[in-house]
């Protein structure tokens, strides 16, 4: 059961990871910056509640709006250039972030430890769940609760003037422009916010893991940053939680008795996932068809809804 719960747990922290590249996917973009805000995220957060003795809300709360203020200040200079110059411009932001952390030694003594971040050996001493008492289910009604926070707003902004600006940017910028919208200022918000959702993301990973280091923030959870909403779709916050499930339930832990042939299975599954369905798993066209079987089973005189009365 423990699997399970952990399982689900890895679920809901990528899920606020992709989540937060697909705020930025809705203008166009392609950032692979998430994974260095997800770290700073992390670290803030862990240094927090380890070294400053926080409670873990405000403390990841804080994290957040640490990515999100950084997320705002590298948006500037970084949404200047597009297409492949921004991937290379957001992928060289999160491999400085990487190093830096590589190279971030802060410890302090506590009794006859020492305590913090210690370059390349990592964060550990995070025992923030363990040390309060929380159970693997706490942990998980926790973390699902930031998620469904999070889930709950962007599909509200989805469906706001906020949602249709950033997906008029994303569609045409010249017409946006041409329509008075400020494309930079809404790149920059959509980077912003994609940072606060990062490090928000960062913070709680940190304390369900226990243990940081560099490692863990480089190309390949940048690059699972942006697979998950482009696996599912850029239509709905939904798709990415589905591509979430099927990636990190299916690829990684249903295959993994594959042993090393997972990993290129994983890829040809990607591939083959993208060619049946080049919109995501879940498009407009899919969104469309469950509305109407919604609608059609609530129709006045449908037999379920007769037998249901």
């Amino acid at each position: 059961m423990d699997f399970y719960l952990g399982l689900a747990q890895i679920v809901g922290v990528h899920t606020l990871l992709g989540l937060s590249a697909y705020c930025v996917l809705l203008t166009g973009q392609v950032s692979l910056a998430q994974a260095g805000f997800f770290a700073i995220g992390a670290y803030v957060g862990a240094m927090l509640t380890v070294l400053a003795g926080w409670h873990i809300v405000p403390a990841i709360i804080a994290a957040s709006l640490v990515a999100g203020a950084t997320a705002c200040a590298v948006g500037f200079p970084a949404l200047r250039v597009k297409g492949l110059m921004l991937v290379v411009a957001t992928l060289a932001f999160g491999e400085a972030v990487r190093l830096f952390f590589f190279n971030f030694d802060y410890q302090v003594a506590k009794g006859d430890v020492k305590i913090g971040p210690a370059g390349g050996e990592g964060f550990r001493q995070i025992r923030f769940f363990p040390e309060h008492g929380w159970s693997t289910l706490d942990v998980l009604i926790f973390i699902w609760l930031f998620v469904a926070l999070v889930m709950g707003g962007l599909w509200w902004m989805d469906r706001s003037r906020a949602g249709a600006v950033l997906r008029a940017v994303g569609e045409d910028e010249v017409a946006a422009q041409s329509a008075g919208i400020n494309v930079t200022a809404v790149k920059v918000a959509a980077m912003t916010v994609g940072g606060l959702i990062a490090g928000l993301g960062g913070g709680i990973f940190a304390h369900y893991t226990a243990h940081i280091e560099h490692a863990q923030f480089g190309v390949a959870l940048a690059t699972f940053a942006i697979a998950y909403p482009i696996l599912g779709g850029l239509s709905s916050v939904f798709g990415t939680l589905i591509a979430v499930v099927f990636v990190q339930g299916f690829l990684v832990e249903g295959l993994r008795f594959l042993g090393d042939w997972r990993n290129l299975l994983f890829g040809g599954l990607i591939l083959f996932a993208m060619n049946v369905r080049p919109r995501g798993l879940i498009d407009a066209a899919t969104i469309a068809a469950v509305k109407r079987i919604w609608t059609r089973n609530r129709e006045p005189g449908n037999a379920r809804t007769q037998g249901a009365e």
